[in-house]
């Protein structure tokens, strides 16, 4: 996408008269692996974009967005790129996501929310809680919020191949409940790497937590690198797992 840009004026002095200097317009500092246009299912209830941040600190088997891992991407998108599209969507898109990979690992991501506020849209987050500091940096300018719970937060490290992964989404889930955010937790469920009877431990956990809103999602093989989870994915989930799962909500849901 190619866009024409205002710079912002600055101020320099010839012979004690202003002159103005031309700078390219501020992007935040932030990777963009990729755009969705449109999509009807990444905030409930809203038209949204979806910005797919670059790089993720987790490497859990099940990803459908491998590609995405790394900390750069072959294909980047410039933020500038971001904002153009943005701006010419205003009066037909209500919302903006940002996925991942992991929104959270970016630096310059609370810029970007502020600017896509700014332009009028609704605000929505993807999130692993991999960083509950900059989590918290952001809930005052997020709209919705689907979180990701992996497992039961002593097993994390198992699932995330990462040490310590547990504590930092436990604090962040803690955080989302407490900001007033509207919001959602999701479990992807494979039966290799989270068993029925662990399942329930983890809804009973979530309960005890004030989690209200919960979603199990059946493992899709698409975008899946790991040909073992691929061979081994259940076909539906059963019937009496989810009742008894959905039993301590109040808002549950299986997709």
């Amino acid at each position: 996408m190619n866009e024409n840009f205002s710079a912002n004026p600055a101020s320099g002095t010839r012979q004690a008269e202003p002159k103005p200097i031309s700078r390219p317009a501020y992007a935040p500092q932030i990777d963009v692996g990729g755009l969705t246009a449109l999509s009807a299912t990444d905030y409930p209830g809203m038209l949204a974009a979806v910005v797919f941040c670059q790089g993720c600190p987790w490497r859990c088997g099940y990803c459908q967005n491998p590609h995405l891992m790394a900390r750069r991407s072959a294909h980047p998108v410039s933020w500038r790129e971001v904002r153009a599209f943005l701006r010419r969507r205003r009066d037909l898109l209500d919302a903006v996501v940002f996925s991942g990979g992991e929104p959270t690992l970016q630096r310059g991501l609370l810029a970007a929310v502020k600017e896509v506020k700014e332009m009028g849209f609704l605000v929505g987050l993807h999130t692993g809680g991999a960083y509950p500091y900059r989590l918290a940096q952001l809930l005052p300018y997020l709209d919705w919020v689907g979180m990701d719970i992996k497992a039961g937060f002593a097993d994390y490290d198992r699932i995330t191949i990462a040490a310590g992964s547990g504590e930092h989404a436990k604090k962040s889930a803690q955080l989302l409940l407490d900001s007033g955010v509207a919001h959602e937790f999701r479990t992807t469920v494979h039966p290799l790497l989270i068993s029925h009877h662990k399942l329930n431990l983890l809804a009973e956990e979530l309960a005890q937590l004030g989690v209200k809103h919960y979603v199990l999602q059946q493992f899709r093989t698409k975008g899946c690198a790991n040909p073992d989870l691929v061979k081994g994915a259940e076909q539906k989930l059963p019937d009496d797992l989810c009742a008894a799962v959905g039993a301590r909500f109040e808002h549950f849901t299986v997709r």
